[in-house]
């Protein structure tokens, strides 16, 4: 059998480097969800520069409550 190497992020690299060695099951929930907060704050920081740039507010979600964006079947 042969076994393909896979791509690994720079991340992921990183990651394998932090988990080399055992560390407590609290330890490891304290850094999976620093890693959480941290990628959500990434997104929010996201949504928030395009609602910037897209000049969206309260109207522009009245608006998207009443499209109807679903394919129309033939």
């Amino acid at each position: 059998m042969t076994i393909q190497a896979s791509h690994m992020s720079n991340l992921q690299l990183e990651l394998l480097k932090l988990y080399a060695t055992d560390i407590p099951e609290k330890q490891l929930l304290d850094i999976k969800l620093l890693l959480a907060a941290y990628f959500a704050d990434l997104i929010d920081r996201d949504m928030e520069a395009l609602w910037d740039e897209k000049k969206w507010g309260e109207k522009t979600i009245e608006e998207w409550k009443h499209e109807r964006l679903r394919t129309p079947y033939q």
